[in-house]
């Protein structure tokens, strides 16, 4: 299994580095046309109009629609806003393959931003896992079919639809690897297997 991550912008050797400390192959993506070598995708953070205005140059966004119904696809912060239904904003462009609605920014500004421990209650744990939030999304609302993973002070931070999850902090950026661990687990491996 090899994991592609999205190389446009944001901290995507830090997802590389977890990989790796899964004992998982990744390949940085660059170009729409390297999908076909990896097995899934991982959107790392960054900023989102930024993000929406390089992809839709690159014509990405019907690239990854596309790879989504079949592959396994994990977005962090801007990638969860990129996966999402819906966002408070006209500049950026969601790809709607989580039924899901975002503010960006919405647990405030670079200098507000924090380490905090959110309650992981995926595939049987019920835990505290630390989480970074810089300049994080804030999800509004969820569709019938999004599993809550994570929360923070009660609210979702951590979904997941189908194939499809998101988290709307930075889990690369902490030492505890659970929420990668989880989409290689119970999104990668089960997609393989099936």
């Amino acid at each position: 299994m090899i994991v592609g991550i999205l190389a446009i912008q944001g901290a995507f050797h830090k997802h590389q580095q977890v990989l790796e400390r899964l004992g998982v192959q990744s390949r940085l993506i660059k170009h729409p046309g390297e999908l076909d070598e990896v097995d899934a995708l991982i959107i790392p953070g960054g900023e989102s109009t930024t993000m929406t205005k390089v992809l839709q140059s690159e014509k990405w966004s019907d690239v990854i629609e596309l790879y989504a119904r079949d592959n396994p696809v994990f977005g962090t912060c801007a990638g969860a806003i990129l996966l999402s239904n819906q966002v408070d904003s006209d500049k950026v462009k969601p790809w709607h393959i989580i039924d899901m609605s975002v503010s960006r920014n919405a647990f405030g500004r670079q200098i507000e931003s924090f380490l905090a421990d959110i309650d992981w209650g995926a595939a049987g744990e019920s835990v505290k896992i630390p989480a970074v939030f810089i300049r994080a999304p804030r999800i509004n609302k969820i569709g019938d079919r999004v599993e809550i993973l994570g929360r923070y002070e009660g609210e979702p931070v951590v979904v997941r639809q189908g194939n499809a999850m998101a988290a709307t902090f930075h889990p690369e950026l902490t030492n505890d690897i659970a929420v990668h661990r989880y989409f290689i687990d119970e999104l990668c491996r089960k997609a393989q297997a099936a």
